[in-house]
C-alpha cells in the first residue's frame, strides 16, 4: 500500500511504508546516511537533507515537509487500527453471542508443512486476532475457529503471501477471513483472493455477512499446549457476562 504524497515533494518515486519507517528512524536517531535506494528518494522528495559538520561529517535531518508527511501517516495508521481492533471486537463478540468461548490477542504453538521429507514440520507462533471453541465439555467437539482481521487491503495481499502463517491457522483450526471494508464501503478483497478452503466474512452496513463457509477440518482434540495457553489468558465476556450485572441485586 502506498503512503499518501509528501506534501513538499514534487514529481517523486512513489513513497511507500518502508520509507516512512525510515524516515521515521532517521527521525529517532543521530540521522547517519545509509546512501541506498530509500534514502535517495526521501532526499529527491524533499523530505530529508544533507547536512555537513564542522568536521566533514554528512548527516542527515528530517525536513519540515518530512515531519508533516510522517504526521500524516501517522494518523492513518492509527485510523486503521482502531478499525481493525474494532472489528476484532465485533468477531470475537459474535462468537460469544454464538455460544462460543473466544480470545483475542493469543499465541498459540501450531505446526506448519516444511517441504523437507526428513524432516516435514515444525513449530512455529501462531497470533490469530480470534480464537474461539464450542462451550462444550467433549474434548473431541470443541471445534476450534481462527479469524483473521483485515480492514486494510495491502495488510491482505501481504498476509496471503505468507504460507506459514495460513498453515500455523489450518493446523489450529478452522480459518475464517473477515474483510472489512474501504473509505468508500468496498470490501478490502474479495473472496476469490482467499484461499478456497478459508471461510470468508464480509462488513456489510455495520453487520457481518458470510460470503464463503469455511471447510471444516478433520475432529482432533487440542494440543496440551494450546489448552495451556487458553488457561492462562481470558475469554471476551459473552452475552450472559454482560447482562448478569442486571439480574443482580442493587444497593
Amino acid at each position: 500500500m502506498q503512503s499518501p504524497d509528501p506534501p513538499a515533494a514534487t514529481g517523486p518515486a512513489a513513497l511507500t511504508k518502508a520509507h516512512a519507517r525510515r524516515l521515521r528512524d532517521t527521525y529517532r536517531s543521530a540521522g547517519w546516511p545509509c546512501q541506498d535506494a530509500l534514502e535517495i528518494d526521501l532526499l529527491a522528495a524533499g523530505l530529508l537533507e544533507r547536512l555537513r559538520t564542522d568536521t566533514g561529517h554528512e548527516t542527515l535531518r528530517v525536513t519540515d515537509a518530512g515531519l508533516q508527511w510522517l504526521s500524516v501517516v501517522l494518523a492513518r495508521n492509527r485510523a486503521a487500527l482502531s478499525a481493525h481492533e474494532a472489528l476484532v471486537e465485533q468477531v470475537a463478540r459474535e462468537m460469544g453471542r454464538a455460544g462460543r468461548l473466544a480470545w483475542r490477542g493469543l499465541s498459540l504453538r501450531a505446526q506448519v508443512p516444511t517441504g523437507d521429507a526428513a524432516r516435514p514440520l515444525r513449530w512455529c507462533i501462531a497470533r490469530p486476532d480470534v480464537f474461539s471453541i464450542r462451550h462444550t465439555s467433549v474434548q473431541a467437539y470443541v471445534e476450534p475457529i481462527v479469524h483473521e482481521i483485515k480492514v486494510r487491503r495491502s495488510d491482505l495481499l501481504a498476509d496471503l503471501r505468507q504460507e506459514a502463517k495460513l498453515g500455523a491457522y489450518r493446523d489450529l483450526g478452522e480459518c475464517w477471513y473477515v474483510l472489512g471494508a474501504d473509505a468508500r464501503g468496498k470490501p478490502v478483497g474479495e473472496p476469490e483472493e482467499v484461499p478456497g478452503d478459508c471461510g470468508v466474512m464480509l462488513v456489510q452496513q455495520g453487520r457481518l455477512v458470510v460470503a464463503r463457509t469455511a471447510q471444516r477440518p478433520p475432529r482432533a482434540p487440542l494440543p496440551f499446549g494450546v489448552w495451556m495457553a487458553l488457561a492462562k489468558a481470558t475469554p471476551v465476556a459473552g452475552a450472559d457476562d454482560d447482562t448478569q450485572g442486571l439480574l443482580e441485586p442493587q444497593g
